[in-house]
């Protein structure tokens, strides 16, 4: 079916719907070829939305062995919550060992973040996505207004795809506010990080995240220390290709 799927005209068509519109229609499009991608924060609203909609919804969770052990005892009370598998991909060790023999814990902090990312996110994500063909994410255009201010509803995956193989990705939250998210998780009571209770609101790795002050956007606790411009970890990637 997918070979027959105008990805601009869905897009545009979908822009304005909600996000169970979105997700109902990347279940129609994809059924359970579909996988939705947990991050560990606010993405429980897409599994929320997402097993209402299937049951058996397919949900992955990328862990770095950084993240703060609040996000792992999360990522374990979601599972419990919706009596879900959650596919935890890992890191390659082949290619971790060598990068921390070498360069130690925290040469982020010296270099950028990029190389330990690409390690610790992309390459995982990367071998996740290989055989999936449509995934959607927890992105939303108030994250970050450097990068995702454009993201769409329905995309191809400038960033994943092959010459062989397009990817579709869906972003069904794309146009909901940080407000929103967070009535939607109050009024059903469902799991959220403990962390954001302690100002963290965009959470990823420990080394990486800090809590951020009153009035300061959300993306200033990722990667203090780099251009405020360019903070995607690669998962991402085509949001700095299409704003270049």
């Amino acid at each position: 079916m997918s070979h027959s799927i105008d990805v601009a005209e869905l897009a545009s068509a979908y822009a304005g719907k909600s996000p169970q519109d979105i997700l109902k229609l990347a279940f129609d499009l994809f059924g359970d070829d579909l996988w939705i991608s947990f991050s560990g924060a606010e993405d429980v609203v897409l599994v929320d939305m997402a097993w209402k909609l299937n049951k058996s919804v397919k949900v992955f969770s990328l862990d770095t062995g950084r993240l703060h052990s609040e996000t792992y005892r999360f990522i374990e009370q979601v599972r419990d919550h919706y009596d879900i598998p959650i596919q935890i991909m890992t890191p390659d060790p082949k290619l971790l060992e060598p990068m921390v023999n070498e360069k130690g814990l925290f040469s982020f902090y010296r270099d950028g973040h990029g190389e330990c990312c690409g390690i610790r996110k992309i390459e995982p994500l990367r071998r996740k996505l290989a055989d999936v063909r449509a995934w959607a994410t927890g992105q939303r255009r108030d994250q970050s207004p450097g990068t995702r201010s454009q993201v769409a509803v329905l995309e191809i995956d400038g960033a994943f795809s092959t010459p062989e193989r397009n990817l579709y990705k869906f972003n069904p939250l794309a146009q909901m506010s940080s407000e929103e998210v967070w009535a939607y998780i109050r009024m059903l009571e469902i799991p959220y990080n403990s962390l954001h209770e302690r100002g963290f609101i965009s959470i990823g790795c420990e080394p990486c995240t800090r809590p951020v002050l009153p009035n300061q956007h959300e993306r200033e606790g990722r990667w203090w220390w780099e251009e405020s411009t360019q903070k995607e970890c690669g998962l991402h990637a085509g949001n700095l290709i299409a704003k270049a």
